[in-house]
């Protein structure tokens, strides 16, 4: 994602916003778009590049009539795509404006296509896979130019529109979403865990025999766990870990990140510190979501 740019005017300007929005087919811009309509953005799909001039004019002579809008602009335009990033710069050397690049894995659109069974838009008598790449290398000059870049990829449905609603309702929120992983190592490491702390040094509930029905969501079993200095001590650690990184990732463009605990069966230990660290990330401004994935498993 650029720097921001303090020269470029209305970057931080609030009351009024305009939205390119574009990026990869089946990555889930019509959804983004319909949550940009819910927010009471002024909505414009399939807007040919060539007006895009021409609506900010009337946009930014429009004195109040339209505060904020959002146009989706993206493959279906054919090659007068390629013009986009000439348009853009001029455009907002002129006027406030953010572009939003929405992209996934090249895994995750396989899926996507394969579960719609649409065609590719750039596939043409090529398979999909191929379609997507040449999307992405046709797309990849925007990508380079976008304020905000979102990976959809581990999102669902309802995820994505509260990360829009997030990022775009209230300005000073940080654009990303935090997802806290408990898990247990009998079970697998998860896949898409960005980050991995294993948690099995700490003393065990498991072995405590009026604690062992409970899980680490229980008052009980997390004053028993946090009740060890080296417990502290690690939370500590690892909050100032994640403070120092955070910020870097999202200079990346990330835009979902997993964080993954784990102790023997998921169910104790990286339970009740997934709460506590959840709670220490959503304390600093980022949204956050916590997943106990083994915590249904039977207790052995």
């Amino acid at each position: 994602m650029p720097p921001h740019d303090p020269k470029r005017p209305g970057r931080n300007s609030h009351s009024r916003q305009l939205v390119i929005l574009t990026g990869l087919s089946g990555s889930g811009k019509r959804s983004v778009l319909n949550t940009f309509e819910d927010l009471g953005f002024y909505c414009v799909d399939n807007l040919p590049v060539a007006l895009i001039p021409t609506f900010s004019e009337l946009y930014a002579e429009g004195r109040g009539e339209i505060e904020r809008a959002a146009l989706l602009v993206d493959a279906r335009e054919g090659e007068q795509i390629d013009k986009l990033p000439g348009i853009f710069r001029k455009l907002s050397s002129e006027h406030a404006a953010t572009l939003v690049f929405i992209e996934a894995s090249e895994n995750a659109l396989l899926r996507r296509f394969s579960e719609t069974r649409r065609p590719h838009p750039l596939g043409g008598g090529g398979s999909i896979k191929e379609g997507i790449r040449e999307e992405r290398r046709r797309m990849a000059p925007i990508r380079r130019l976008a304020d905000v870049v979102i990976d959809t990829t581990r999102f669902n449905v309802h995820e994505l529109r509260q990360f829009i609603i997030d990022r775009f309702q209230n300005p000073g929120r940080r654009p990303l979403l935090v997802s806290v992983v408990s898990f247990g190592f009998r079970y697998g490491i998860p896949a898409d865990a960005d980050l991995v702390f294993d948690v099995r040094f700490l003393p065990n509930p498991h072995f405590v025999p009026r604690l062992r029905p409970f899980t680490g969501k229980d008052p009980r079993v997390a004053r028993y766990i946090r009740s060890f200095p080296q417990t502290g001590e690690f939370l500590r650690r690892i909050e100032s870990l994640l403070a120092y990184l955070i910020p870097h990732y999202i200079r990346e463009g990330k835009s979902y990140l997993t964080v993954a605990l784990g102790c023997t069966g998921g169910r104790h230990r990286s339970v009740a510190l997934a709460e506590v660290i959840r709670r220490a990330i959503q304390r600093k401004g980022y949204a956050t979501k916590v997943v106990h994935r083994d915590l249904d498993k039977a207790a052995t």
